[in-house]
């Protein structure tokens, strides 16, 4: 399957060959890929640079055929409920609503932060008829999965692995319509010329618009494209539980002793109480006045900075449209998925090292407000010229 990526009129081989291989994820294999790639992701994802290229893998090169659910809630209850005709009928029933209405089409093109506007050129047959079917169903939307390449952990000698990540972002079909610029007829990959509507480009624009996670199996439909049930993600919410979560410790009282004994016991309990509070905190920096920068703001020096850097035109004005406005200082997640979205556009800007993986699995609103926050420095020193990074 080929994709054309229209802003820097370069082909890109797509890695999700919906019409020719089955699905393939391991339980096990993938399990353990996901864990080593979140912990080596935090080590690693800062020194390597921001990619001028769109090169993926496939879903048909994994060796397992489902992600493991975190939980095995849904086989249970389906075991209580064989014994009872009526609850077997209406389990169905609800597993089919839910799983509608969580189901998504997936594809590996590259890794997308909400806001984030991604612009592509495709031929491939099956990717046009999932696209024309999701239109026709008022869902215009799919699930775009980013990959992780992780130094040092398997792969080619020094080259890493890549795999793909277990988190993702919901796109949604902005703009499909035939690509003016390419040639009628134009051969796909396996095709044949003929000048027939299947066979040629069309331009596709996709917009990133909120977070999921993986959660079940990944399933190939019958007419050729991959689905997988997702749990939608939600910023807010992520922060309310991190601070509920040690809201109410057992052990926490007013008194200094109990204070003391609670920290020995769970030396990290006391300080992610106040997690998010520092998140909060560390995320006013993006846009306080900075005296190292001239009484300008981290984003406004960098977007100054980039400007100077841009390679097409106008880049820089046209990326900050397609993001709007920065989110409020309260909302630390999302002020660091903008920052992310920021420094690594789409199509790369190439001045700053690639984090949006990164911010993808972190787990912590103070985590990614530290990964965007380091990201955007380095890349703020690397434009002026007082650290080079390459």
């Amino acid at each position: 399957m080929i994709l054309h990526n229209t802003s820097s009129s370069r082909w890109t081989a797509v890695l999700l060959t919906m019409a020719s291989a089955a699905v393939a994820f391991s339980p096990t294999h993938v399990s353990l890929c996901i864990t080593h790639t979140h912990q080596q992701l935090h080590r690693h994802a800062l020194r390597s640079s921001e990619s001028n290229t769109n090169e993926f893998d496939d879903f048909a090169d994994m060796r397992s055929t489902s992600f493991l659910s975190n939980e095995n809630s849904d086989s249970i209850n389906k075991a209580n409920s064989e014994d009872d005709p009526f609850l077997s009928s209406l389990r169905s029933r609800l597993d089919q609503v839910e799983q509608s209405s969580t189901a998504l089409p997936l594809m590996i093109l590259d890794t997308m932060l909400p806001r984030q506007i991604l612009h592509i050129q495709i031929q491939h047959p099956t990717l046009k008829k999932l696209m024309k079917h999701r239109v026709a169903m008022e869902t215009p939307t799919l699930g775009m999965l980013g990959i992780a390449r992780v130094p040092g952990v398997g792969g080619s000698s020094g080259g890493g692995m890549t795999i793909p990540l277990k988190t993702g972002v919901e796109v949604e079909i902005i703009q499909m319509e035939p690509a003016d610029g390419a040639p009628k007829g134009t051969v796909t990959t396996g095709g044949s010329t003929g000048g027939s509507s299947e066979e040629e480009a069309w331009n596709i624009s996709l917009r990133a618009i909120r977070r999921f996670e993986i959660d079940g199996e990944v399933a190939k439909t019958e007419e050729g494209w991959t689905e997988a049930r997702v749990q939608f993600l939600d910023s807010a919410q992520e922060e309310e539980k991190e601070v509920q979560q040690f809201s109410k410790p057992n052990s926490f009282q007013s008194s200094d002793a109990s204070i003391t004994a609670s920290s020995k016991s769970d030396p990290a309990s006391i300080g992610d109480r106040l997690s998010v509070a520092r998140a909060i905190s560390k995320s006013k920096q993006f846009t306080q006045p900075n005296m190292n920068m001239n009484g300008s703001s981290l984003v406004d020096r960098w977007i100054e900075l980039a400007r100077e850097n841009e390679r097409i035109p106008g880049q820089i004005d046209t990326l900050l449209k397609q993001l709007g406005d920065i989110p409020e200082e309260h909302e630390p997640t999302e002020r660091a998925l903008w920052i992310g979205a920021l420094i690594n556009p789409l199509p790369s800007l190439g001045q700053a090292m690639e984090i949006r993986p990164q911010l993808l699995v972190s787990k912590k609103a103070e985590e990614r407000v530290e990964v965007a926050l380091e990201a955007i420095l380095r890349s703020i020193r690397h434009m002026d010229g007082s650290a080079r990074m390459w």
